[in-house]
């Protein structure tokens, strides 16, 4: 929590500006917004994958519990 604390306060950092200067020197002004949509789109597919999983394993416990009473109950 206390690193997560620091590095929030520290994020405009000259370090981080410096970086961010030199990422838009590699790539240009007119590729980054082209990253970032594939960047959000990676983000949106895990997101999606991590959504399935879940509600998969939910599901499946569910079943779990389910076949379980029945057992109990013969």
């Amino acid at each position: 929590m206390e690193m997560t604390l620091i590095f929030i306060g520290n994020i405009f950092s000259p370090e981080v500006l410096v970086v961010l200067f030199a990422i838009l020197l590699l790539f240009g002004g007119k590729k980054i917004p082209e990253l970032m949509r594939g960047l959000g789109r990676g983000i949106r597919e895990f997101n999606t994958a991590r959504n399935t999983l879940e509600s998969e394993l939910k599901e499946g416990m569910r079943e779990n519990e389910a076949a379980a009473k029945k057992t109990r109950r013969e």
